[in-house]
């Protein structure tokens, strides 16, 4: 896997300013920034910002900075933000299909404890992780959420899997839980099936592995079924710091890994079944990578950082010109998104896109 730093997006601030969260609309048209300020910025898949929106605590009485934004996910249709907050709730917002159009709470799900992570995945309801340790759904459709398990640790992450049918949870006692939302046609054991050695804040799962990152400086590939399969140890190494942030690309054959400074880059070699290090890239003066996030079509990472910046990378292999009519990008080994060329569009909808994945 090829990055490239194209431009930043937003410029990094004197002290901490925590990029908290980042999510590209399943459409590939809109990225959605949440700062440290609880605001939520969208930016068009140029890096372009087009649109701002500021969040609400959930009882006005404690004022605009009783809280801090924890996650954020799109819906499957690209037209509503669900946001977890640390004063106890999710509040779902309908931003439209088009920038600038009024920003709309639809859904409001007020929860027990903080709300930790969240995820939305492509099949089923909103899922999220409490302090205290429940898994939770919420449905926007009855406007009601339960509990799907509970447990005895904190819950770190949530993780969907690439069909979204199902997703993984971290716990802060290095406990990692498989569910499912949905019918899949290849289901896995539910349940606990991973026990990690520190608390797993960064998890990614990709069609081959679940992959867990985190402070003691390991990047461990698990197996379908929980399973040590592989392992890179970098604790030795004096200059690598904690891993931070994880993803997956959206075929799930790379896999980049966010510290301090540094980005560390893996690819899965289909035919021998292993991951491979791709070395680093190195950022001085960028500190650290807080959160990631892949566009879905494969053509562009994100990450935002501790001081609140905010990279925007060209992850591709190549592109080429067939017949002096397509674009042709190769954004992993089997992947290619086909463009007719001099095609300019301002914003594309969910419906009659012009770009066209083709897997091979």
């Amino acid at each position: 896997m090829n990055i490239k730093h194209l431009k930043n997006i937003l410029p990094p601030q004197d002290g901490a300013a925590k990029i908290t969260a980042l999510a590209w609309s399943p459409n590939n048209v809109k990225l959605a920034v949440a700062t440290a300020e609880r605001v939520v910025l969208l930016f068009d898949e140029q890096g372009e910002r087009r649109d701002k929106f500021s969040t609400k605590p959930a009882d006005p009485k404690y004022g605009k900075k009783s809280y801090l934004v924890k996650a954020i996910a799109f819906s499957p249709d690209s037209t509503k933000i669900a946001i977890g907050q640390t004063d106890n709730i999710i509040y779902v917002y309908k931003i439209g299909e088009d920038w600038g159009e009024k920003k709309v709470i639809c859904n409001k799900f007020v929860q027990s404890s903080q709300v930790t992570c969240l995820a939305w995945p492509f099949e089923g309801p909103i899922v999220f992780g409490l302090v205290e340790g429940k898994v939770r759904a919420a449905n926007v459709k009855t406007n009601k959420s339960q509990t799907l398990f509970q447990t005895d640790s904190y819950v770190v992450s949530v993780t969907p899997n690439l069909r979204g049918t199902a997703f993984l949870s971290g716990h802060a006692d290095g406990s990692i839980v498989r569910f499912y939302v949905a019918d899949d046609p290849y289901p896995e054991p539910q349940g606990k099936i991973i026990s990690h050695p520190v608390p797993p804040y960064t998890v990614a799962w990709s069609s081959s592995s679940i992959i867990v990152a985190g402070s003691d400086k390991r990047v461990v590939m698990y197996s379908k079924m929980g399973k040590v399969h592989q392992q890179f140890d970098f604790s030795r190494d004096a200059s690598e710091r904690e891993f931070s942030s994880i993803v997956t690309s959206p075929s799930g054959q790379a896999l980049i890994v966010g510290s301090y400074n540094r980005l560390r880059i893996f690819d899965f070699n289909t035919s021998r079944g292993l991951w491979e290090d791709r070395g680093t890239r190195e950022f001085d003066g960028i500190y650290t990578i807080t959160s990631l996030a892949w566009k879905r079509d494969g053509s562009r990472l994100v990450c935002g950082t501790l001081c609140g910046a905010v990279e925007i990378f060209d992850s591709v292999l190549r592109r080429s010109v067939w017949k002096n009519k397509w674009e042709m990008t190769y954004v992993g080994p089997s992947q290619v998104l086909v463009k007719p060329l001099g095609w300019v569009g301002a914003l594309r909808k969910p419906w009659g896109h012009p770009e066209v994945t083709v897997w091979v």
